[in-house]
């Protein structure tokens, strides 16, 4: 791998990408991302286009990160769109709970056992031997 092409080419792909519309820093990160695929495959795939395989590979790597930031900021949008929940008032709800569990359908033995596996924590096991 010739480090001299690429340091020759940096310069004229940030030029490139930055004529298609990425901004300069994006288009000098797309670039540095390409260079480093450039340095894991050149060695064993040379490419025949340096010039080119370096353009389409940086001009990729920066519509991945526009999308990505897209995508971010969208997801971003909707949680900030979403209501603040209202705060949860500190109400113990066991009464309730004791009274749904001797509902009158139910046979005072499933009541009793219904209440102690839900008010009472207790498991169906603990229940049975009881």
């Amino acid at each position: 791998m010739d480090e001299a092409l690429l340091r020759a080419l940096t310069p004229q792909v940030i030029a490139i990408l930055v004529r298609r519309g990425a901004d300069f820093a994006a288009a000098e990160d797309a670039v540095q991302e390409g260079l480093v695929d450039a340095v894991r495959t050149w060695p064993t795939e040379p490419p025949r286009d340096p010039k080119g395989w370096l353009v389409t590979t940086a001009w990729r790597r920066f519509l991945d990160g526009r999308r990505a930031a897209d995508a971010r900021r969208e997801r971003e949008r909707i949680v900030d769109a979403e209501p603040v929940p209202d705060q949860v008032p500190s109400v113990d709800d066991s009464l309730q709970l004791y009274f749904l569990c001797c509902h009158p359908s139910l046979t005072p033995a499933s009541a009793v056992a219904l209440t102690l596996r839900a008010v009472g924590g207790l498991t169906t096991r603990q229940i049975a031997e009881a």
